[in-house]
């Protein structure tokens, strides 16, 4: 069972029941001795006018003991007595929790209802108004970015990796890449750009030429048959060595060179392979498969995690991160389109009412049962103290009410007795 804890303003409201049950049982106390001093009048042959008084008084005392047994009856058994139907709260407590909870499911989770509710409410219109403002886009994208720390700071690392590099993994496998090698290829070969690599390897070649020409002399010297003689080995390496340096100086130093226009045309043949040659194909996706399976790669793939993570992490914290800007800014222009496009805000609301609908009528005993399993698990004479506390006081003014009323009632049916009856 759960226990209400009372506080200051559940003690304030109980003395104020308790005023009240003083006031309205002093006045079931002055009809009665009112009540009792007519009758006496009466009796005594002081007049007619006693008459009226008793039954008024009488009539006030019935209604204000009939108001009390009534009111009495929701939280105890009056007196004590096992009278059926009283103390309705301590013993109906879970009857009545289910019939809240039913009442409130038929009544206010339905999907009409809902609906209603939510188009009533103008959900579009009023995001878009809100969002517009940049304070309120600025608030919005703070939590964004407060959520999006706090995600990221949850997930594992490890984790992630894992699920990332497999999906990288899986991608890189299921995609064939030489097409699309190959129609970039011929792209760069087209235009031009391929030209400042070949520039770039001339100009390195001729560098290491001119700096290792003698590794260069000795390397065709070493290959030289046993037989010939050394001063002859040494002028065919050193012819070699400037007739590389030669063509090599022309390429460098020649556009035009006919070895660039072979360059040219083998890209451009290389190209047309990948995309149209089954071995060539099927080569590239061999060496895409070895390339993919190496543990170095694997690693810079699982990594890739680690940089991603710490640039999101850094443009979340950072107020004035590209992240944040582009954010506001869409935040704004969102708040701005919903507050004027009328169509947008039937989308919006379509989804809000659509989504509140699914909610409801999926969720709704679950939410009932919340209704009901609390109350249920409420202690009941508490309840029933918490529940007085909170209503007592305005269901004592039905007792001075009904002591009112009865005297007015009884007064009127005394009257109308007496008129008739002549």
């Amino acid at each position: 069972m759960v226990s209400f804890s009372y506080t200051a303003a559940d003690e304030e409201k109980s003395r104020g029941v308790r005023r009240m049950k003083t006031l309205a049982t002093a006045l079931l106390a002055l009809v009665a001795v009112v009540y009792a001093l007519a009758t006496w009048a009466r009796n005594a042959g002081w007049g007619a006018w006693a008459g009226y008084v008793a039954a008024a008084a009488e009539a006030g005392m019935v209604g204000a003991l009939a108001d009390w047994f009534a009111v009495t009856a929701l939280f105890r058994r009056p007196l004590g007595l096992p009278i059926p139907h009283t103390a309705i709260i301590p013993t109906k407590k879970d009857q009545l929790g289910a019939s809240l909870g039913t009442f409130v499911g038929e009544n206010f989770l339905s999907a009409d209802v809902v609906r209603g509710r939510l188009h009533a409410l103008g959900i579009g219109r009023r995001l878009g108004t809100w969002l517009a403002d940049p304070a309120h886009a600025d608030r919005v994208t703070a939590e964004l970015s407060t959520a999006l720390r706090g995600a990221l700071t949850v997930l594992r690392d490890a984790d992630v990796q894992a699920v990332v590099g497999e999906a990288i993994t899986r991608r890189a496998e299921s995609a064939e890449i030489a097409p699309g090698l190959g129609k970039t290829l011929e792209r760069i070969v087209a235009d031009g750009a391929h030209r400042r690599a070949v520039d770039l390897i001339c100009t390195r070649a001729h560098d290491w030429l001119i700096t290792h020409g003698e590794s260069v002399m000795d390397a065709v010297q070493g290959g030289a048959p046993g037989w010939t003689p050394r001063f002859v080995d040494r002028r065919i390496g050193e012819r070699v060595y400037k007739e590389l340096l030669r063509f090599v100086t022309e390429m460098r130093d020649m556009p035009g060179h006919p070895a660039r226009g072979a360059i040219d045309r083998f890209l451009a043949d290389f190209a047309a392979d990948l995309q149209a040659d089954t071995d060539t194909r099927a080569r590239v996706e061999r060496l895409k498969s070895d390339l993919l399976a190496r543990p170095e790669v694997q690693d810079i793939i699982a990594s890739a995690w680690s940089s991603v993570r710490s640039l999101i992490i850094a443009a979340a914290e950072d107020d004035r991160s590209q992240l944040r800007l582009r954010a506001r800014a869409s935040l704004i222009s969102l708040g701005t389109r919903l507050a004027t496009d009328t169509r947008l805000q039937g989308k919006v609301e379509g989804w809000a009412e659509d989504a509140a609908a699914y909610l409801v009528t999926t969720y709704r005993h679950e939410i009932t049962s919340l209704i009901t399993d609390t109350i249920a698990g409420w202690d009941a004479t508490q309840t029933s103290r918490k529940i007085e506390a909170n209503i007592g006081r305005d269901l004592q003014f039905i007792r001075i009410n009904g002591t009112v009323v009865g005297a007015l009632a009884g007064l009127l049916i005394y009257t109308v007795s007496r008129a008739v009856g002549g």
